[in-house]
């Protein structure tokens, strides 16, 4: 456990997982901590809903099944720009070698964590990419 005080409270996270176990896992955690959670299995369907849903911050698995995350990321920055936003991403992958990391971070990532996945070290990510570290944040309140 971070001895840090840490809150994601009020923000709005988009995961994206083929793995059902993984979904609900991150949807129960993060919504106990006062997130907004809206998890998807594919890209396809992440693209559908990132407009509407607007999301603070995207939790990306590498490998989906209809598209990889690195392109996935590409595409959402490329609508996201469109309306004159950022969002920071992670991915969260079984891909573990130095070389993915690289790569992860060189395709936009802002934070590579390894499957199987340490709770605790993801909400301090996302905590830490929201800028809401040791203060609850507001809902859509971005701290840099």
């Amino acid at each position: 456990m971070y001895t840090q005080s840490i809150s994601v409270e009020g923000l709005r996270l988009l995961v994206i997982d083929d793995d059902v176990d993984t979904r609900q896992i991150l949807k129960i955690l993060f919504e106990l901590e006062g997130a907004k959670v809206i998890t998807v299995a594919s890209a396809s369907e992440a693209i559908k809903l990132i407009s509407q849903f607007k999301p603070d911050i995207l939790i990306s698995d590498i490998s989906l099944p209809d598209e990889d995350g690195y392109s996935l990321l590409a595409k959402i920055r490329g609508l996201m720009a469109e309306q004159g936003k950022q969002i920071p991403a992670i991915a969260l992958t079984g891909y573990t070698r130095e070389e993915d990391r690289i790569y992860a971070f060189a395709s936009g990532f802002q934070s590579h964590l390894c499957k199987p996945i340490n709770l605790d070290e993801l909400v301090y990510e996302v905590a830490n990419l929201s800028g809401c570290k040791s203060a609850v944040c507001l809902a859509g309140e971005m701290r840099s």
